[in-house]
């Protein structure tokens, strides 16, 4: 079933059954609340002309290398004859899709988009590697004829710098404005009122409007298809590590509510293991996407240490949280049994669990209280971890 055909279930359903002290209620919409959110799918459409780096911008988008074995095929001719879509290994809901490139001489932009399913995609990137031309001016001005979005992004800058330099006249700022005046001009010529245009090096993200880029296209996005881009992008700047925890924040309460929800069965004896068995697995499965989020896997620090020049065992040395490993059951178990406040809330579940009622949300209030506090401590620690890695890449040597 394709995400768009249902609606996802609103935060304040959730709250007006709390409200009412009907946790059950609350509970189960909390349940179908996350499953959509693990099924939301993100299609974005990355086209421009031949040779303006496409692929290239959708390997750095997704954090990988132009030689990586998954990665978008690049060159220095067209590549990309049929779209192919190309989907975060983490979050593979989330795709770019490599559009073939546009600007033959026989080139119509409403015959291009019927060719590409345009109806298949979020949005729209248009990658331009040189002066504003008409294909680009035909595409954005069709897209918008079918009532869908684009970001038009003028790459290689770095390569601009770089040839300018040169001259004995170079001033950086002044050539980054003219280039984006240039290409404003196009884009108000088809009638885009007030254009953003972004100015990228795909070779060094974090240069430029890569920041404002993610960050416009988030806020333009509908909030469940926000989250998924907010996780699924490469932690490569420190704006993009301090959003990811906010996005991952706001799932914390949901996940020890239903930790709640269990704990607050009246059934003595079974109650407290399964409470324990339930909180485990909700630990592990959200850490671990933690984990993956703020790329601290073996696999993102050996890549990030490939583009730093630091060595892994530098980036690894800047991790100081007690869950900076791998993690797994036996890893949550033990970090549960360090925290003091467990004890007595497995100790308070079993008896609290005789009691009719009130015992029963008494037993889930601690439960809630055991795994909120663990995701939020647990969350602070990676966060800080990531952030530490983040410095600790970009600091250049004496």
């Amino acid at each position: 079933m394709d995400f768009e055909d249902f609606e996802i279930i609103d935060v304040d359903e959730i709250k007006e059954a709390l409200a009412h002290e009907d946790l059950p209620s609350a509970v189960g919409k909390i349940k179908d609340y996350l499953e959509q959110q693990d099924r939301v799918e993100l299609n974005i459409a990355i086209t421009g002309e031949s040779g303006s780096g496409k692929s290239t911008f959708i390997n750095a988008f997704r954090g990988i290398g132009d030689e990586n074995e998954d990665s978008a095929e690049t060159g220095v001719v067209e590549t990309t004859k049929v779209h192919k879509a190309y989907p975060y290994k983490k979050y593979p809901n989330v795709k770019l899709w490599d559009l073939p490139g546009i600007g033959t001489p026989n080139f119509k932009a409403d015959e291009y988009l019927q060719r590409v399913e345009f109806q298949r995609y979020d949005f729209f990137i248009i990658i331009a590697s040189d002066r504003f031309r008409e294909c680009h001016a035909h595409l954005a001005e069709e897209i918008v004829k079918m009532h869908k979005r684009f970001y038009f992004v003028r790459s290689k800058i770095d390569a601009n710098i770089s040839a300018e330099k040169r001259k004995k006249t170079f001033n950086e700022q002044r050539i980054l404005d003219a280039i984006r005046k240039d290409c404003i001009e196009g884009l108000e010529r088809i009638g885009v009122k007030s254009p953003v245009v972004f100015l990228i090096s795909c070779f060094d993200l974090p240069l430029y409007d890569f920041n404002h880029l993610e960050e416009t296209i988030e806020v333009e996005l509908p909030q469940h298809k926000r989250h998924v881009l907010m996780l699924a992008l490469p932690n490569i700047t420190l704006e993009i590590n301090e959003r990811k925890k906010k996005a991952l924040e706001k799932n914390i309460w949901k996940l020890a509510l239903l930790s709640a929800g269990v704990a607050a069965v009246p059934i003595p004896l079974l109650n407290a293991a399964l409470s324990l068995h339930v909180d485990v697995s909700i630990l592990v499965s959200e850490l671990s996407k933690y984990y993956d989020t703020f790329s601290l896997d073996p696999a993102s620090l050996q890549r990030l240490s490939d583009t730093s020049g630091k060595s892994v065992k530098e980036l690894k040395a800047v991790m100081k949280s007690p869950i900076s490993k791998e993690i797994n059951k036996e890893m949550v178990i033990k970090m549960l049994a360090g925290c003091s406040f467990v004890a007595v809330d497995t100790v308070a579940e079993y008896f609290l669990g005789f009691i009719p009622g009130l015992g029963s949300l008494a037993s889930g209030s601690l439960s809630f209280a055991t795994v909120y506090l663990t995701l939020k401590h647990s969350l602070d620690w990676l966060a800080k971890d990531a952030h530490n890695v983040l410095v600790a890449a970009l600091e250049t040597p004496v």
